[in-house]
Parts: structure tokens; C-alpha cells; sequence
């Protein structure tokens, strides 16, 4: 079996079981913007996903270690009180820029935690979409042992 066939089962089978589960539904599957995830700058990224640069904002709120001693691993927990309809998570550095995005159900808490790769010490974004409009969060966290081939 030949590795394109692979990813391809492999990717299906994850987005079926996140489905079954309730951690998305089939449109949000199909929401999913490769474009954005071959990003390789946070410009590419905003373009791609915001139309623009979101606006910083206190609404957001981003509990990352400003020290991570493996950058393989990193803790990233966000959450607001807007209602939220997305977050992504970007890191500046990273040979792919946007680490991840959440697709929030309505109706629930706007809270989602995860663990990152990161390359490099580098400003780690939290992106929300609330009412079709993007803000965000920036910190800096450094790595001290390499996560993205490092």
C-alpha cells in the first residue's frame, strides 16, 4: 500500500470517528481549509483565514508556559468569553504556520486545550471567530529543545 493511499485512509478514518463521536459534524469536515494549513507565514495564514489582521483582544485568553523545555509538546489552553464560532492557534515560526483550528459547536463553552509542535522560540497566536469577526491573542514562548524536526 503506498503512502498517499495510507494518509488518505488514515485521514478518513480520523474524521469519521471525530464525526461518530459528536467532535464534528460532516459540514464542518468539509469546512476544513487546506489552503490555510499550507501556510507557511502568519500573512499567508491571515489571508487565507481572516481576510485581514484580527484586532488584539482581552476577550482572549491564551495559558501557555513562557518556557517550554521540550518544544515537541507544548500546552496551549484558550478560552473567552465571546461566542465563539472558531479558534486557531499559529505559530510564527513553525515550517506550517497554523497548528490547529476548532470548529465550537453553539450553544457551548468556548474552551479548548491541546498540545502543539514547535520549532523554535517564537509568538504563539490565538485566533476567535465571534460573530463573523476574528480577534486575537499573542505570547511568546520559548523552546528549548526543538519539536519540528529539532
Amino acid at each position: 500500500m503506498n503512502q498517499q493511499r495510507r494518509h488518505v485512509l488514515k485521514s478518513t478514518a480520523i474524521f469519521g470517528l471525530m464525526a461518530s463521536v459528536g467532535l464534528i459534524s460532516i459540514a464542518q469536515a468539509e469546512e476544513w481549509n487546506k489552503a490555510a494549513f499550507d501556510g507557511k507565514s502568519l500573512d499567508e495564514v491571515f489571508k487565507v483565514l481572516v481576510s485581514g489582521v484580527p484586532e488584539k483582544s482581552g476577550a482572549v485568553v491564551m495559558n501557555v508556559p513562557e518556557i517550554a523545555e521540550n518544544g515537541a509538546v507544548v500546552p496551549v489552553s484558550i478560552s473567552t468569553n465571546l461566542n465563539a464560532q472558531q479558534i486557531a492557534i499559529l505559530v510564527e515560526k513553525n515550517p506550517s504556520t497554523l497548528a490547529a483550528q476548532f470548529f465550537i459547536p453553539a450553544g457551548t463553552e468556548s474552551f479548548v486545550t491541546t498540545r502543539i509542535k514547535m520549532a523554535q522560540t517564537s509568538n504563539v497566536y490565538a485566533l476567535v471567530k465571534s460573530e463573523g469577526k476574528w480577534t486575537m491573542a499573542v505570547k511568546e514562548i520559548k523552546v528549548t529543545l526543538g519539536g519540528c524536526g529539532g
